[in-house]
């Protein structure tokens, strides 16, 4: 007699990730209390599983969900304010006035809410973030069903958050406490940058990171002034620094690193660190590029993240795979550079190692949480479909992500989102715009 289950999803093609991303025909996926059962072919789902709910998806790949390592949730509200500007320009003249001006715990729900709904209904399940009022970020996070892993932020100087690195500090242990029983939401710490943080509390972070067995998650090698100044204040690189204060480790997320040297991408693989490539958002902000392929050659393990939307200026990691994917064909002068099945691993599987999170999420394998996504592939734009991963990569959008779960509860079914009431949020976030728009005191360029 077939055994009982909560949810049985027969795709044409399941994309496991793990062992390999080589798409299954005929096969299944069964779920119960949340994980992944099993994944076989269907004649022998027929035989020992029965679901109480049965969902067909004819045209459809079923992959894991994606994770997007790296993003500023709530700077959603600050979607194309500051546009076309340097890096330190835009942080220094726009966004941190504009921060201290709004942002507040008010905001960083609006903000959080609007991500959420667009990452979800963009296929990503889970998200690491680093902003302030992290505790706001893990209470919606929790509400709308999404898994996080939440960034004790740390900053030299005060913000509406905290007023000096021990309160950073004393804040975030709080929060890790907090959240130590949740299903969805864990933590990392999130020091800003090199240039913004000082030794004193990056040591105390690293003496934690080891006590609490937890990430370290950093802006790193973001730009050449970056590591100019580096060298002027403290005579040696950045990730120098950080390799002097024991930093740099397999805890270690450093994201951007688009100013290295061969001998730093050796001691990144040797030491086990990772990095989190933003293309988008480096692109945009014109602030280098990731040497993805000498990283991957040495075996660095890549993982892919979106940046905020106020640098992106989206929160898509269908668009961010693409553009990872081209950018180092170009930039290496190699089309076999970054293929679609590394690129959809950066998105999924090495993401949840960097997050430390692989045990549970980045693959469909028994045991793990069932964050899936369904991509339907019976689309104009996606046909014919010859290999369902390329067509992912190269050709899918994503609004042809039609259905995801998260902890095997459904999020988005046939394309609309559970559990938002779309015109509130709208209206919510109108509100925004119109308070900042309208403040003389911002100064931010505004359209």
């Amino acid at each position: 007699m077939p055994q009982s289950v909560d949810l049985v999803i027969h795709p044409r093609w399941v994309i496991p990730i793990e062992p390999d991303s080589r798409p299954r025909t005929d096969h299944s996926v069964v779920v119960n209390r949340g994980r992944i059962v099993s994944l076989l072919a269907r004649n022998l789902c027929h035989e020992r599983f029965l679901g109480r709910e049965e969902v067909q998806l004819p045209h459809h790949a079923l992959l894991p969900g994606f994770v997007n390592a790296h993003t500023h949730a709530a700077m959603t509200l600050f979607r194309g304010m500051a546009d076309d500007m340097p890096l330190m320009e835009w942080l220094s003249d726009h966004i941190w006035p504009a921060e201290k001006r709004w942002v507040s715990e008010q905001f960083v729900r609006a903000g959080t809410r609007l991500a959420i709904a667009e990452m979800l209904c963009g296929g990503t399940t889970c998200f690491n973030d680093m902003y302030f009022f992290p505790n706001i970020v893990a209470e919606v996070a929790e509400q709308q069903g999404i898994r996080v892993k939440v960034g004790l932020i740390m900053i030299d100087f005060p913000t509406p958050w905290a007023q000096s690195p021990d309160d950073y500090l004393a804040k975030g242990l709080r929060l890790h406490d907090d959240v130590k029983a949740s299903q969805l939401v864990s933590t990392a710490f999130a020091p800003h940058a090199p240039y913004s943080v000082s030794d004193e509390p990056l040591h105390k972070i690293q003496v934690l990171a080891d006590e609490l067995d937890i990430p370290v998650h950093m802006h790193v090698h973001e730009t050449v002034r970056e590591v100019e100044e580096s060298l002027g204040r403290y005579q040696v690189r950045p990730l120098e620094r950080l390799s002097r204060l024991n930093l740099l480790t397999d805890r270690l997320l450093a994201v951007h690193m688009t100013q290295l040297l061969g001998s730093e991408i050796d001691a990144m693989a040797q030491l086990g660190a990772h990095v989190v490539h933003c293309p988008e958002s480096n692109l945009k902000l014109a602030s280098g590029s990731c040497p993805v392929a000498d990283l991957s050659a040495a075996g660095v393990n890549i993982a892919l993240g979106t940046d905020g939307a106020a640098s992106n200026n989206d929160l898509d990691m269908l668009g961010e795979m693409r553009s990872a994917a081209l950018h180092a064909k170009g930039q290496s002068n190699d089309p076999t550079a970054l293929p679609a099945d590394q690129a959809l691993a950066m998105a999924t599987i090495n993401g949840a190692r960097a997050l430390r999170l692989d045990h549970q999420v980045g693959s469909i394998v028994p045991g793990k949480a069932a964050d899936l996504i369904a991509v339907n592939l019976d689309s104009l734009a996606t046909q014919p479909v010859y290999d369902p991963v390329t067509q992912i990569v190269y050709s899918a959008g994503r609004d042809q992500i039609s259905d995801v779960w998260v902890n095997g509860r459904r999020a988005v079914h046939d394309g609309e989102l559970r559990g938002y009431d779309r015109k509130e949020l709208l209206d919510e976030v109108n509100q925004w715009q119109r308070q900042i728009q309208q403040s003389d005191q911002s100064r931010v360029q505004v359209m």
